[in-house]
């Protein structure tokens, strides 16, 4: 069982902010971090109109470094909105330290939260803490689909949520063309990494996931990283094995420009419709059939063949030193996969994926790259092929 206690000795960042009682019956709390929004109350909408679920709190974080006139607007928003059907708290964190103060510490609080709620009703194993956005939309089943998929998986420590971002609309067109090419970078570079074999490949997006209170609690919660923080965060959650999909839902992200976090969504349609040359970046295939070669050589005890970027990165992880040591802790075929991947986890294949591009191959346009996995075609078309498929098939719990 998660020992709460132990984890905010440890890992707490504040103390308990919700006075309100608890539900008898909670089992989702929904997080959404809030800082300087135009349109919370058009998320808050969307999660109402949704399928009514027995259980369910949503917590908006309030958050800033310092007062912020916006969240104070918002706060009075949330006010006068009109009573959900579900559980409507607001914390406000409006002093946060200007060294962590962003997405990843607004996360942390909510979520921490939840677990405490979840404790108060002897819940702080099995409930849900889902992350959303306060500029998302979501279909009517979210709620229900993921209540559906944490019951249906008693084992599940979390999972990632289908998303699409919307490709038109009353914004600038380049607006859609950069978000064209930005979610087509996030397919591309899932479907490049199962491609290479690596089994942790899933989306790591901080709108569209959600984890088990106990999974969160022993995995140390949520980081306090300005940008990256879902990254980071779920790859402590999809090691632990039967981490899944909920491909039968859709979250709407918003397509909007945004300079608050250096990388990212906002930041990368920013960023496209500044410059000069109308094209995302991204990274170049070779990096990913590199690391399936290397990949089937020490899964089939073969030696590594001989690839450049790939000999000097190795040299640099110390993998010489390394694999023995994992070879002798394991015993069969199936064990020596799983402990091998665990070392060689995706920060490594990040960290590789980036010294390929960097010292031999460059980084290609986005359609370019996924036109040399997918087969030729525009970037709208790709994207639409790849939305196709990850929602259609999943790699199965791991």
């Amino acid at each position: 069982m998660a020992d709460v206690d132990y984890y905010f000795e440890r890992f707490g960042w504040c103390g308990q902010q919700l006075a309100a009682p608890v539900p008898e019956n909670l089992q989702l709390v929904v997080v959404i971090p809030c800082h300087d929004e135009p349109d919370l109350m058009g998320s808050l909408n969307s999660l109402q109109e949704c399928d009514p679920v027995e259980g369910v709190e949503v917590i908006v974080v309030l958050n800033a470094p310092e007062p912020n006139a916006r969240n104070d607007r918002t706060r009075e928003e949330v006010r006068e909105w009109i009573k959900p059907w579900f559980g409507l708290h607001v914390i406000e964190a409006n002093d946060l330290p200007r060294k962590h103060a962003g997405v990843g510490l607004a996360r942390k609080i909510g979520m921490d939260e939840a677990v405490r709620r979840f404790a108060e009703v002897g819940r702080a194993e099995e409930g849900v803490i889902a992350c959303y956005d306060a500029d998302c939309r979501c279909d009517p089943n979210l709620l229900s689909e993921l209540a559906s998929f944490f019951e249906t998986n008693a084992d599940a420590p979390g999972c990632s949520v289908y998303f699409e971002h919307p490709l038109n609309g009353d914004r600038d067109p380049q607006i859609y063309e950069a978000i064209t090419q930005y979610e087509l970078h996030l397919r591309y570079y899932l479907e490049a990494c199962r491609f290479s074999g690596h089994p942790f490949a899933y989306h790591t997006v901080g709108s569209s996931m959600a984890v088990r209170s106990g999974a969160y609690i022993r995995q140390g919660g949520m980081n306090k990283r300005k940008a990256g923080e879902d990254f980071y965060f779920l790859h402590k959650i999809i090691p632990l094995g039967g981490f899944g999909e909920v491909n039968t839902t859709r979250v709407i992200p918003s397509p909007r420009v945004s300079d608050r976090v250096p990388f990212g969504t906002g930041r990368a349609v920013g960023d496209y419709c500044d410059a000069n040359e109308k094209s995302i970046r991204s990274y170049p295939l070779a990096a990913f059939q590199d690391l399936k070669g290397f990949f089937d050589d020490v899964l089939n005890d073969q030696p590594v063949r001989d690839c450049d970027p790939m000999k000097s990165f190795l040299a640099e992880i110390k993998f010489d030193e390394n694999l023995p040591t994992i070879r002798m802790q394991t015993t069969n075929a199936a064990a020596f996969r799983k402990r091998f991947f665990r070392w060689f986890d995706a920060f490594k294949l990040m960290k590789y994926v980036h010294h390929a591009r960097d010292t031999a191959y460059g980084a290609p346009p986005v359609a370019e790259a996924a036109s040399e996995l997918m087969g030729p075609g525009e970037p709208r078309e790709l994207l639409q092929a790849l939305r196709q498929r990850q929602r259609g098939s999943s790699p199965g719990a791991q």
